[in-house]
């Protein structure tokens, strides 16, 4: 008996620790951005190819420096692993041909930067999102 109850002690701890690896995603947007962005657009943006909303304001995207919001953005997103985008940015800023994301490290800075100016599109996780900030598309 004992030693079923350990194991379902260990089954629900492995649950509940990988449901918060797998968080959603949201991408945010000033509340003021009326711009509606489905993911390859999202995409471009965030890999430098796209510079204006289609109002014609200038971008500028932010990105989470590291974690699991990150990599999953990254993955779902960029379909790219982290290495794969540090190799992508350092071509491009090398060669002039690009300037990458602002980087910041926790969501709270990153509601707090996007709230804070209308140009401005970050992802955080979705259970940080408060009504400074609109939510433009989940993964």
């Amino acid at each position: 008996m004992r030693n079923k109850l350990i194991k379902a002690i260990g089954f629900f701890t492995v649950v509940f620790t990988s449901s918060n690896v797998l968080a959603e995603v949201a991408v945010i947007v000033h509340p003021s951005n009326t711009s509606q962005l489905n993911t390859e657009s999202i995409k471009r943006i965030f890999l430098g190819k796209d510079v204006l909303f289609p109002d014609g304001s200038k971008i500028a995207p932010m990105a989470m420096e590291s974690g699991p919001i990150a990599d999953e953005f990254n993955q779902k997103v960029l379909e790219r692993n982290s290495s794969q985008l540090k190799a992508y940015w350092s071509k491009l800023v090398f060669t002039g041909k690009g300037v990458p994301p602002e980087y910041v490290t926790s969501d709270a800075d990153m509601v707090k930067a996007v709230a804070g100016a209308a140009n401005k599109i970050g992802f955080v996780n979705s259970a940080s999102v408060d009504d400074s900030v609109k939510v433009i598309a989940t993964f």
